[in-house]
């Protein structure tokens, strides 16, 4: 892969605050303050997942900004307010009031995620869209992302392109099938390509609602999956501006390592904090062998 091309993929994680990476990539005596400004050196971009909760404060939204370089990008979540709970209807001033809050972000502010719940069908949910994505304003991007089957059908595929929004493409693949590639269902309906690699959701949570894994290191590799989401990425790069690629936990067990491990079959490195490298280095062929 050559520098231009190099330089249009952004990879990051779903987030950067997790207490499981205390003292496995975050130093031990880092205080979570510093975690953003520490995260930013080792990557370029990130999701964030703490909008999805609540629009930021002004205070928060501006720290963002001034503890990162000049050249990270963020992308943040709407608030599911407007998603889930409005399920996108007269959700008007919702909205304007979380794009003033995050707009202070400025040139940082790559994209907006529209998370749809599963529970959003066509049937329910076509007009509010339509009458949502019209009131959208021009000067943000948005990307969307359908959690329901039924809306894996051209007529919506025109309807985001009309809107110049992107088509999330999602890896929600269930962990037994994990050597499996991913669905094929993939539309780029705008100038960049936007992909989560966010695993297996029940790998979360016992049936008490407790953590079931700690999420510190490498728990199964998902080897098919990384290669052919980077072959898709190779295959539609020369038509596109821009590639953001977000990470979660659940996906490999340990985000941060799968940025990496992308980005390697993408052709090019993304290194890890050192103590990080030098930490798996030791275990990591004896863990992953008594795991396949």
């Amino acid at each position: 892969m050559n520098l231009t091309d190099q330089q249009k993929i952004r990879i990051g994680s779903c987030a950067w605050s997790f207490d499981d990476w205390r003292g496995v990539f975050y130093p031990l005596d880092l205080p979570a303050s510093h975690w953003l400004e520490f995260y930013a050196g080792h990557f370029p971009a990130v999701e964030v997942d703490s909008t999805f909760h609540a629009a930021p404060t002004e205070a928060t939204v501006r720290r963002w900004a001034e503890t990162t370089p000049a050249s990270f990008r963020f992308t943040c979540k709407l608030p599911r307010q407007i998603t889930h709970v409005c399920r996108l209807r007269d959700c008007g001033a919702e909205l304007i009031s979380f794009l003033r809050a995050i707009e202070l972000l400025g040139p940082k502010l790559q994209i907006i995620l529209i998370q749809l719940p599963p529970s959003l069908t066509p049937e329910d949910g076509k007009h509010a869209l339509r009458k949502f994505l019209v009131q959208l304003p021009r000067d943000f991007r948005f990307a969307v992302e359908f959690r329901h089957a039924g809306w894996h059908r051209p007529q919506f595929i025109r309807l985001v392109e009309k809107y110049r929004i992107c088509w999330v493409w999602a890896d929600t693949t269930p962990l037994n099938e994990r050597n499996l590639a991913p669905f094929e269902f993939l539309p780029c309906t705008t100038d960049f390509l936007y992909l989560r690699l966010l695993g297996d959701y029940a790998t979360k949570y016992d049936v008490d609602g407790g953590h079931i894994h700690r999420y510190g290191k490498l728990l199964w590799k998902r080897e098919a999956a990384l290669e052919s989401w980077s072959l898709k990425i190779q295959r539609h790069l020369a038509d596109v501006r821009s590639v953001w690629a977000f990470t979660g936990n659940h996906f490999e067990g340990f985000a941060p390592e799968t940025c990496q491990r992308l980005a390697e079959r993408l052709g090019f490195g993304l290194p890890l904090p050192p103590e990080t490298e030098q930490a798996f280095s030791a275990e990591r062929q004896s863990q992953l062998d008594l795991q396949l």
